[in-house]
């Protein structure tokens, strides 16, 4: 059992990121409470998981501050995994309010509860926090089944490792990476001022068993999920070739640097870190279709579509060169091994994911 920050309360605690963490933590022999308002689909087949492993659930709304008051108990640590995460979210629909509203003021009140309780907090950003501008004039290089980052870069924060802390910041990213981004700031403030330790990564594509993913988000589950149910599938903007790269980080590799942090908070106070699969765990599109095909022994149609949609970026690759400095953490897991446990949990539990997933 840990002598030290035991209690965890952790908000979107039936989603994807924040079960997960929550099942492992448990295992590990925390004391974990998962606050969630169960609203994205599919999260309530986390219910039952949490209940087995004996963590308490409390229904409620990070929008809604009083909901807070139906935890009875001290915390030691807050992990904000609650999000809308979406980056397509209020873009065309003319209304940001539920992504702002659950993104920026769910922290606040997430932010409130850690300062009475005296909690660590640890916010799990996004590197959709870097402006679109920039990240399409990183130089980058056509090859036969990827675009991929050049050597020569004339921004600072850019290299063939990927995208770094100091990479330009200025410009529009989303209403998704914007209402994340104003929680860092916000975050920052909480430090200083009230002294509050709180610990900020900026995380790229997580992805691993029990994630319900949509087109919009969850990608790895959503790709390897089309083939094994034989659905359809779209090579969407630059050509339509599939060539668009990103990284990704199994929610293990996630859960290890977490869980590293809490050992020492003072290490990380009053710093942001990327935290991704980095270049050994990335994939394009077309490639991932390779792995998902070769895991499932499925061919499915992919059709082409040359237009960029809004808020697309090319190529995304995190550069952990600075968490990897201050603790030695790195990721564990690749491409492969996260499309390998997605597709056991997948064969395992065939029938009750289907009408979420096919």
């Amino acid at each position: 059992m840990p002598a030290n920050n035991n209690k965890l309360l952790i908000t979107g605690g039936a989603g994807f990121v924040g079960s997960s963490l929550a099942l492992l933590f448990a295992a590990d022999g925390f004391d974990v409470t998962c606050f969630d308002n169960l609203k994205r689909r599919g999260s309530e087949l986390n219910l039952p998981r949490l209940k087995a492993a004996g963590i308490k659930f409390v229904h409620g709304d990070v929008r809604c501050a009083e909901d807070f008051d139906q935890i009875d108990e001290a915390m030691d640590v807050v992990i904000d995994a609650s999000a809308e995460p979406s980056v397509l979210s209020g873009i065309g629909a003319g209304n940001p309010n539920y992504v702002i509203n659950t993104n920026l003021v769910g922290t606040q009140n997430c932010l409130n509860f850690s300062l009475r309780n005296k909690s660590t907090f640890v916010f799990l950003s996004t590197s959709r926090v870097y402006p679109i501008g920039p990240l399409e004039e990183i130089n980058y290089i056509e090859e036969a089944t990827r675009f991929s980052i050049s050597k020569e870069q004339t921004m600072h924060g850019i290299s063939h490792q990927g995208v770094a802390e100091t990479f330009p910041i200025n410009g529009y990213r989303s209403f998704y990476g914007a209402s994340k981004l104003a929680s860092e700031l916000l975050i920052q403030e909480y430090d200083k001022f009230y002294g509050l330790k709180c610990i900020v990564n900026r995380c790229g594509v997580i992805a691993g068993p029990w994630q319900m993913g949509k087109v919009d988000q969850g990608v790895m589950v959503l790709w390897l999920a089309k083939h094994f149910y034989k659905g359809s599938l779209s090579y969407i903007g630059y050509g339509g070739t599939g060539k668009q790269v990103r990284d990704a980080l199994h929610i293990q590799d996630l859960f290890e640097l977490v869980k590293l942090q809490l050992q020492n908070p003072e290490l990380y106070r009053g710093e942001i870190f990327n935290v991704g699969g980095g270049l050994k765990s990335s994939t394009s599109l077309q490639e991932l279709t390779k792995y998902c095909e070769d895991a499932t022994g499925n061919k499915i149609q992919i059709a082409n579509v040359p237009q960029n949609r809004e808020a697309d970026i090319r190529i995304y690759i995190t550069d952990n060169a600075k968490i990897t400095a201050a603790n030695g953490w790195t990721p564990k897991h690749d491409v492969r091994d996260i499309v390998k446990d997605i597709f056991t949990w997948l064969k395992d539990n065939e029938q009750a994911l289907k009408p979420f997933l096919s």
